[in-house]
């Protein structure tokens, strides 16, 4: 199966440093995914809140890239497909602080 998505793909800003509305609500995840449509920073369906799959359902954009760093895979919600994101030369964004350094 292919995706008849990619065309979606773009180079984007993180929203966050982390899953943007677990920072606001003070909960937690296990991974990240960062829109490639829009830059929304949401965490995984393994996350007690699936905000990247809530993030698709309000936003309709359909292709995440794997983000805890940026992994270079990525997922079309719409085709149920993942793929090579590297394949198609786009730039990963910044990746994610992990820690602060003081």
């Amino acid at each position: 199966m292919s995706c008849s998505h990619l065309s979606t793909i773009v180079v984007v800003t993180p929203s966050a440093d982390g899953c943007e509305e677990c920072l606001k609500t003070g909960g937690w995840w296990v991974h990240l995914r960062l829109c490639r449509a829009c830059g929304h920073v949401g965490c995984c369906d393994q996350s007690p809140s699936r905000h990247a799959s809530a993030h698709f359902a309000a936003a309709q954009h359909p292709i995440i890239e794997g983000y805890d760093p940026p992994e270079g895979w990525g997922w079309c919600y719409v085709d149920e497909v993942m793929f090579d994101l590297t394949a198609y030369k786009t730039p990963h964004p910044r990746p994610i602080k992990r820690w602060v350094e003081g």
